[in-house]
């Protein structure tokens, strides 16, 4: 009963026959001689047959085997989950990141020598188990028969260090959280906890926030603190995607339009379909780990594997992109990403206006941050708290913000693509955060986050012109959305969203031990000589 309203659920069709065979505790030895533990979900009755791996630092029961390693074996995929180094009964020390192409690459050669494995392995999973595929699919040799790659990226850096800013809201939760996993009852709900963890982001400095958070100090915290320099290589064994476009393996993608992957994940697919390899995408309209987005993926995921390891192919009878057109509560699909549009600049204006035009002449527009009193963070793609779409009336009322509001829409209008913006600043410290955030005002004017960018200056960068303003080019998450006829456009302007992003400090000062800061004062410029803008991309199809 319990699997059938597993797949009532997910939404699968009713899997028959008898229970999988679960072999538990497989050793699998890796180069250095560290051995790895994996349990094996077999079909009833298989010989030989392909396997599907999951690489996880989460454990190997609950959730994760009753979705994965259950579900997939029930419909016909024989799959191994691992625990990867130092987790859950793994030797070694888990330092997310590390070792993942050796241990992965080790691991798929291990499996192939297997009687029960004929030789074929893809791979599935989402978030870090997307990260394990990345550091191995390149690299294999033969190459894999699948991946499927839910909310993920072959590079995290840009997912750490967005804009050049440090992701503190997301790195501090998960780093609270891969610190206690494998305590006892770390799996159920634990509002203290959170509450806590919460209360750590605005600890100083924030490289002890794991302290303040669990009691101890978490290397992945530590890791996350001190290389956080823009010239800084210590990630670039995190770094696969200068080999994406050599992929050769079938690949399949999940994501949503609040995960905090989004950007990323989504350069991945442009880069793999300019390079002829015809990957797919599905794009919801979910945050990162949200349990609406898990039926939807399970099913993609496992129609795709049973594709190409069993020759099921009426799952690939879809388009390459299929996306949800929020504010309209629809799916499209679309051949490529982006979609053909037009790119439709909203000029910020003088006296808080937002329009097609440029003001003319016009003095700069002014506000000042102030780190002990940072701006606010209101949603947007968040791994725990109060994300995705959020009233924004109260962080907009605060004069820190700029708030350029355009005039009522006369007709409806879609944005479907990637967001950029251009903002000419002048600050009064060369240390200094640019945030764009784009929002729907509806008739009630109620202001509802869409997408948002950061980025860091400092001195030198960008480059400064003769009366010191500086060109910050802020690029947003991609987004599909309808603008209803009679709402408004708004953006908003600040020098930080907190504690999503690291406050700056206003100085030079390491973000490891950085405790106090300085207020910065802000001139936005939007003249004719300095037209400060967003640029969207208006879908008419």
């Amino acid at each position: 009963m319990l699997d059938r309203l597993v797949d009532k659920l997910l939404g699968l069709p009713r899997a028959e026959g008898p229970q999988p065979v679960v072999t538990r505790d497989l050793t699998v030895p890796m180069p250095d001689g560290v051995t790895l533990l994996a349990d094996r979900y077999a079909p009833a009755g298989t010989t030989s047959a392909p396997v599907v791996l999951i690489r996880t630092p989460y454990g190997r029961k609950g959730i994760l085997s009753k979705l994965f390693g259950d579900t997939f074996a029930r419909h016909g995929l024989q799959t191994v989950i691992q625990s990867t180094r130092g987790s859950f009964g793994s030797g070694g020390e888990f330092r997310p990141f590390h070792l993942e192409r050796e241990d992965g690459v080790a691991t798929a050669e291990w499996l192939r020598a297997q009687p029960w494995c004929d030789g074929g392995v893809a791979m599935a999973g989402a978030s870090y188990l997307g990260h394990t595929q990345w550091a191995v699919g390149p690299y294999l040799d033969p190459p894999l028969a699948a991946m499927c790659l839910g909310v993920t990226a072959s590079e995290f850096i840009s997912t750490f260090y967005p804009g050049g800013v440090l992701a503190a809201d997301n790195m501090v939760s998960w780093s609270a959280m891969i610190g206690r996993q494998e305590e006892r009852f770390a799996a159920l709900p634990n509002p203290l906890q959170k509450r806590k963890t919460r209360k750590a982001m605005s600890f100083l400095p924030l490289s002890r926030a794991d302290v303040a958070a669990i009691g101890k100090p978490v290397q992945f915290l530590q890791d996350i603190t001190e290389h956080f320099v823009p010239e800084d290589d210590y990630w670039a064994m995190s770094d696969h995607s200068a080999e994406v476009a050599k992929l050769d393996v079938p690949v399949s993608m999940v994501t949503g339009w609040y995960d905090l992957f989004i950007g990323s994940q989504l350069r991945d697919f442009r880069t793999l379909a300019e390079a002829g390899k015809a990957p797919r995408i599905t794009i919801g309209p979910w945050a990162h780990g949200e349990p609406a987005s898990m039926g939807p993926m399970i099913r993609d995921q496992l129609g795709f594997l049973r594709a190409h390891l069993l020759g099921d192919r009426t799952h690939l009878q879809r388009s390459p992109v299929r996306l949800f057109l929020q504010g309209a509560g629809t799916w499209l699909d679309f051949e490529s990403w982006p979609p053909p549009s037009t790119a439709t600049a909203s000029h910020l204006r003088p006296i808080g206006g937002l329009g097609e035009t440029v003001a003319g002449e016009a003095r700069p527009t002014t506000f000042t941050y102030d780190p002990a009193d940072p701006t606010p963070a209101v949603g947007g793609p968040l791994l725990t708290g109060e994300w995705k779409q959020r009233d924004n009336q109260e962080v907009e009322a605060r004069p820190d913000v700029l708030v350029f509001t355009g005039e009522p829409l006369p007709a409806e209008l879609d944005v479907i693509g990637e967001v950029t913006a251009t903002v000419h600043v002048r600050t009064e410290l060369p240390h200094a955060d640019v945030y764009v955030r784009l929002c729907d005002v509806d008739a009630d004017g109620v202001s509802r986050n869409v997408t948002d960018g950061i980025v860091r200056l400092r001195p030198g960068f960008p480059e400064a012109d003769a009366d010191g303003v500086v060109t910050a080019e802020v690029t947003l998450d991609p987004t599909a959305y309808r603008f209803r006829r009679g709402h408004r456009l708004r953006v908003q302007v600040a020098g930080g969203a907190f504690p999503r992003f690291a406050r700056n400090h206003g100085t030079d000062e390491p973000i490891t031990s950085a405790v106090r800061g300085e207020p910065n004062r802000f001139e936005v410029f939007h003249d004719t000589a300095r037209p400060s803008k967003l640029t969207l991309p208006v879908f008419s199809g």
